[in-house]
């Protein structure tokens, strides 16, 4: 396996390890190693979100994935991460645990044809690697599947379906809800799907895995996101706890690596105290919130 520099939060090199599909980085939010797999090598996504640190991002769909080259390269990476010195000789200290494998990477995952097939690949791995179930190794059996989305093709049956065989290994699904507004997600994701559309879509995954919210903040122009954007949130939360959807939480979140998006210079982090005043409004509004600055 390819070599190279030591990981850290702020590098997420999908290139890192050499491999197309498979790549590690020591995530803030998850709080150890995450196993990140990229089913789009394309760099192709359907909404192109002014903050995305994907450089020459296009609009389309993932490519055909080689299942057999995806599952070589997830079990090399595992076998150097838990058998190898892949921890002592990559990740500094503090950071040394395996949190989870995630489907995240250079577009949206769920646009993958084989969608389904992969997450079934990747249970079997697991499985292989004693990381899921009861049975497994005490000392890994946290080890969570997790799949980074905007959520868009949630309501279409093939993704249905790897929702649902994801839900079976402690899989968890952080679907993207930056706004809960056409303006604001025209704004910030660059796409016209209705905000109404995207909460049934939100609905339809927390009801087949647990989900969480998870939002991107930060000051654009100068300003953090407006009176009207913020109690259209609250108001979305209120929402979801008035329908009993079973969303977890609100992965709440700055910019931790710069934009490589055309919109870059217009993008700024938020002071921490920002996000923790907007952390305790949704908690009144009836969501736990996890906040990374």
């Amino acid at each position: 396996m390819a070599r190279s520099a030591p990981l850290t939060p702020s590098n997420h090199d999908r290139d890192s390890a050499g491999m197309t599909y498979v790549y590690p980085v020591v995530s803030r939010r998850a709080g150890g190693v995450s196993v990140g797999i990229n089913l789009n090598p394309n760099n192709a996504c359907n909404w192109a979100c002014v903050y995305c640190q994907v450089p020459d991002l296009t609009r389309g769909t993932a490519p055909e994935i080689d299942l057999a080259q995806l599952e070589t390269e997830l079990r090399a990476m595992l076998a150097d991460i838990l058998q190898g010195d892949f921890m002592q000789t990559r990740v500094p200290e503090g950071a040394r645990r395996l949190n989870d494998i995630a489907l995240s990477g250079n577009g949206e995952p769920t646009s993958a044809r084989a969608f389904p097939q992969v997450i079934e690949l990747i249970g079997r791995v697991m499985a292989d690697f004693d990381l899921s179930g009861p049975g497994g190794n005490p000392e890994r059996k946290t080890v969570k599947l997790v799949l980074i989305t905007n959520g868009s093709l949630a309501d279409r049956p093939r993704v249905q379906g790897g929702l649902a065989k994801m839900a079976a290994l402690n899989g968890e699904v952080w679907f993207k809800f930056d706004s809960a507004t056409a303006a604001g997600m025209r704004t910030l994701n660059q796409t016209r799907i209705s905000p109404d559309r995207q909460f049934e879509r939100l609905a339809v995954a927390a009801h087949l895995c647990p989900t969480w919210l998870q939002t991107c903040v930060f000051a654009l122009d100068g300003s953090p996101p407006s009176e009207l954007e913020q109690a259209a949130y609250l108001a979305a939360v209120a929402r979801i706890r008035q329908e009993a959807i079973p969303v977890r939480g609100v992965l709440l979140y700055g910019l931790a690596r710069p934009s490589m998006q055309p919109q870059a210079s217009r993008l700024s982090a938020l002071p921490a105290e920002w996000l923790e005043a907007f952390a305790d409004k949704i908690r009144s509004a009836g969501l736990p919130v996890q906040v990374s600055p």
